[in-house]
């Protein structure tokens, strides 16, 4: 009797020894980076010339996680004001490095592009403050290091920007286009149909793998891949604006007309134009007579209008993206009489219009 009492007691000590060891092995141990981050340059002076060469190397130890598999890095870039306080680091941007990846170099494009997103003005200097993120079952993060860098004013190197959103599905292969009428400062419009969300992004390329631009609050851009995208204020025919210069963008819903002294409203009263989703264009049929003129204009407002240049060419007379141009002429019509009237700006690179007689 004796002997079983013992069995049982040894029995349930060893089921408590082995509960208690159970809960010890899950306990976190602590992980982290054996030594800092390091750059192999705390300067940087950008131009040109730097474009295509490595400018700065990033290096950091390995990570030893308790598991044995592979570790993933990403790298985060901030401001300086914004890596202390209780948000520190919330607006950083996320590069993302891969598994088991112990550096990363970048080359004079891809630093200036990123320094000018992130604030630092053309042709100026500012620091930037960059980290490295180490990720498996948690995450832990190396030491900070600052690299001062000297920007400068690049041109426009994307003839095109492409405008994917919720409106067509987040698709850049088949999203409309941004034209650069001016170095770095791009355009064009988009239709959003009613009961989407109304976001969108803009990408270098016809794909998510190159640079896309997202919203990085207070009207700037992005160009975390993480960003939130960018808000249309409304449904409608949007136009969508993004300054690489200065890493601004905008959107603004427009509704078209004609006024002038040819149309039948005079210079008084706007004659409004409908738009067609499906063929792309606005239009409007209406009595015009030749001995006056007219222009294009969004909103009944002289903020965003059309005339022609000295060849004939529609142009902007005024825009809040390009500004005022007073060479821009009013338009005429060849005769008096009764004209389809269509407005064509679903190309940034072929603006057009036509007028036809009935």
């Amino acid at each position: 009797m004796k002997n079983s009492i013992y069995l049982i007691i040894m029995l349930f000590a060893g089921l408590f020894q082995s509960c208690k060891k159970e809960k010890e092995l899950t306990v976190l141990k602590a992980v982290s980076f054996s030594s800092s981050l390091t750059a192999n340059k705390s300067a940087v002076v950008l131009s040109p010339a730097t474009d295509t060469s490595a400018v700065v190397t990033f290096s950091w130890p390995g990570v030893s996680f308790p598991i044995k598999a592979s570790v993933t890095y990403t790298l985060e870039i901030d401001v300086p004001a914004d890596t202390v306080g209780a948000a520190a680091w919330g607006n950083a941007t996320s590069v993302a490095i891969g598994n088991d990846v112990l550096s990363k170099s970048y080359k004079g494009k891809d630093l200036n592009d990123l320094a000018l997103s992130m604030g630092i003005g053309s042709g100026t200097t500012g620091n930037l403050v960059f980290r490295v993120k180490a990720y498996q079952d948690r995450a832990t993060y190396s030491k900070a290091v600052s690299v001062k860098v000297t920007t400068y004013l690049a041109q426009a190197v994307y003839p095109h920007l492409y405008i994917p959103g919720d409106y067509q599905g987040w698709s850049p292969a088949t999203a409309p286009t941004a034209a650069a009428l001016q170095p770095k400062i791009y355009e064009g419009y988009i239709y959003i149909p009613a009961g989407v969300t109304n976001y969108f992004k803009m990408t270098t390329a016809r794909d998510w793998n190159h640079i896309n631009y997202g919203d990085a609050g207070a009207g700037k851009i992005s160009v975390d891949g993480n960003a939130a995208g960018l808000l249309a204020p409304e449904a409608g025919y949007v136009q969508v604006s993004v300054n690489l210069n200065t890493n601004t963008w905008s959107a603004i819903k427009t509704t078209w007309s004609i006024l002038g002294d040819a149309s039948p409203g005079g210079w008084s009263t706007d004659t409004q134009l409908t738009y067609n989703p499906a063929t792309q264009v606005w239009t409007v049929t209406a009595d015009m007579v030749s001995t006056g003129s007219f222009k294009f204009r969004a909103n009944n407002a002289w903020n965003i209008d059309f005339g022609v240049d000295a060849n004939g060419k529609i142009a902007y007379a005024d825009s809040p993206v390009y500004g005022y141009n007073a060479a821009v002429n009013n338009i005429t019509v060849p005769s008096s009489g009764n004209y389809t009237i269509t407005l064509d700006l679903h190309d940034p690179s072929n603006y057009n219009y036509k007028l036809k007689k009935n």
